[in-house]
């Protein structure tokens, strides 16, 4: 499955985020940014593409708030208050010239996401052998 397969890659180039402390200079931030928004948009669209293979019609709407609620509900994921607090950081990630809000997803990213979608990466692994 491509959209599980892009995943693994971006989930593995984001664990590179442990290998920088702060402070960050710029290009460091945003890169570490960057290869958390990535990473969301894999790990959804993964979600999404699993769905619908089992035929799960809520997979049908392209809204990842919507495909985040559907996989709650059949049990993909455990922790929906973590992955709706992830979308909220990816939906940030517009607003990441501010270093606030940018220091704020890496932190995040790196106590909270990660672990969250090496679960996903489990389940999913499963999910499709």
């Amino acid at each position: 499955m491509k959209k599980y397969e892009n995943f693994c890659r971006a989930l593995e180039n984001l664990k590179d985020i442990y290998q920088y402390d702060e402070p960050y200079n710029n290009v460091i931030l945003s890169g570490l940014v960057a290869l958390y928004e990535i990473c969301f948009e894999q790990a959804w669209k993964a979600m999404k593409e699993i769905m619908s293979a089992e035929g799960i019609r809520e997979a049908d709407t392209g809204s990842p708030k919507m495909i985040i609620k559907s996989a709650y509900k059949i049990g993909m994921i455990t922790d929906e208050e973590c992955w709706l607090s992830a979308l909220v950081a990816r939906n940030n990630v517009a607003h990441s010239y501010n270093q606030a809000v940018a220091l704020g997803i890496v932190r995040e990213t790196k106590e909270r996401y990660v672990e969250m979608f090496c679960d996903l990466r489990e389940v999913l692994s499963k999910r499709i052998s």
